[in-house]
Formats: structure tokens, sequence, C-alpha cells
């Protein structure tokens, strides 16, 4: 289960753009939250441009796509619109993630199989504008066959539930999600061994060690427990502690 490699960190700066529209000011800046991260050792930035724009707005994901020193991993819908932004601003890699408008945040992982043609003709138009691509999966078996068959780059493994459970104190519920999460990963590199392996949802610096070592998951992404974290320590000592939480 451990490896020598820990996963790199990659931060969803979303909630700092949820703060700034509650009042509809000019504060605070996602950029800056995204630069400070970076110095602070965040491996990348993650940030999701939803339909309804609810915190991320077409602005900030093209001041960005200008100003990042890392690399930006820009999260959307797989919709005609979300996609033509994402060609124009080409991000290193883009995230198609599910989507609805009533949830509280993303809802489990992106069906693959049912929508597998669609899927592949948008990363098929992702990869002409030159952006890597990962689908924000469940950990399934069928869901990664079908990203596989897609010509997606890496599948990002939805953590949620076994983060949930831990959140339930439910020991079996967890290492049964835990044990969902491992046979995911190890299906995944069975099947193409070049296939990238990220995960995130849920993760905090009370759960993420023990998924930082998993073998053959090469990053996390975390945004909602370590802009939480902020609010006490300061946003570049909770990059710091997370990833401090990820090496132990």
């Amino acid at each position: 289960m451990t490896t020598s490699h820990r996963p790199l960190l990659g931060v969803n700066i979303d909630h700092v753009a949820t703060l700034r529209q509650a009042r509809g000011v000019p504060y605070p800046s996602p950029l800056e939250a995204a630069l400070l991260c970076e110095q602070a050792g965040a491996d990348g930035i993650t940030l999701h441009l939803r339909e309804d724009r609810r915190h991320i707005q077409d602005a900030d994901v093209f001041e960005m796509a200008d100003k990042l020193t890392t690399r930006m991993n820009l999260e959307l819908a797989a919709t005609a619109e979300m996609v033509d932004i994402a060609c124009k601003v080409k991000p290193e890699w883009v995230c198609l993630v599910p989507e609805k408008r009533e949830e509280l945040t993303t809802e489990g992982g992106l069906d693959v199989v049912a929508q597998q043609s669609h899927i592949a003709e948008v990363i098929a138009k992702l990869h002409t504008a030159g952006c890597k691509v990962s689908l924000f999966i469940d950990p399934e078996p069928a869901q990664i066959e079908a990203a596989n068959a897609c010509q997606a780059d890496a599948i990002e493994l939805h953590t949620g539930a076994y983060a949930e459970a831990g959140l339930a104190n439910d020991a079996i519920k967890e290492q049964q999600e835990l044990d969902r999460i491992l046979t995911a990963v190890d299906f995944a590199k069975s099947q193409n061994s070049s296939l990238i392996v990220n995960a995130g949802h849920g993760l905090t610096r009370d759960n993420v060690t023990t998924i930082a070592k998993i073998d053959g998951i090469y990053e996390l992404n975390i945004g909602h427990a370590l802009i939480a974290d902020a609010i006490f320590m300061g946003l570049a000592d909770a990059v710091k502690a997370m990833k401090a939480a990820m090496s132990q």
C-alpha cells in the first residue's frame, strides 16, 4: 500500500471565490490566494468554473491562466459552453466533472459509461486545443475502463464516500471505501500503466495520510478543508500543514 513517492498537492481555491461572491465585492482575490498557495508549496491550482458561476468567474480563469507559476487544473462540465471556454484558456489540465444546479458541491463521479461517445468527443476536442484531460469518477472498474477507452490522460478518483464514512465515525464503512479506492488504483494501472491516477473530494488533514500512502496515486486535489484550515492558521500555513499530513 505504501510508496516512497507521495502525491503532489493540487489546491482548489473555489471557496475563496465563494467568500467573495457572498458579498459581491472584489475581495478576497482567488488569484492572490492561488499565488500564495504556490509560494507555500502547492504543486498546482484547481478551480471549478461552474455553469451557475456560483464562485469562480470567467475572468478569474483567464487571469489565472496568465499568472499561475505551476499549472492550472480547470474543472468543468462536459458542455459545449464550458469546453469552448477551456479551448480558449488552454489550461494544462481540464478535469471533466458532473454538475447539478441544486447540489452544494460535486456529488459522485462522472458517469462515463452512460455517455462514453460524448466524453470521447469532448476529450478529442480538448486534446486538439493542447489540453490534457482528467475524468472525475467513482472508484469503479466499469468507469475506469470507459475513461481509458475515451483516451483520458488521467482519472481522479472520488474519495467523498471514504471521507463521509470517517466523519460519521463508521470505521467499517471507511475501510470498505478505502478498499474500493485501493482496488480502483490497482485496476487502473493494470488496464493502462501510463494512465495517471489522482484522487480528491472531502480530504482533510485527519484523513489524507492514508490516501497519500497508496501506491500509484499521483496527485490529491484538496480545497474545502484546506481553506477552512486557513481561517485559523492562515493560507500559507494551511498548505504546509496539508503537505505535512500527506507526508506522514
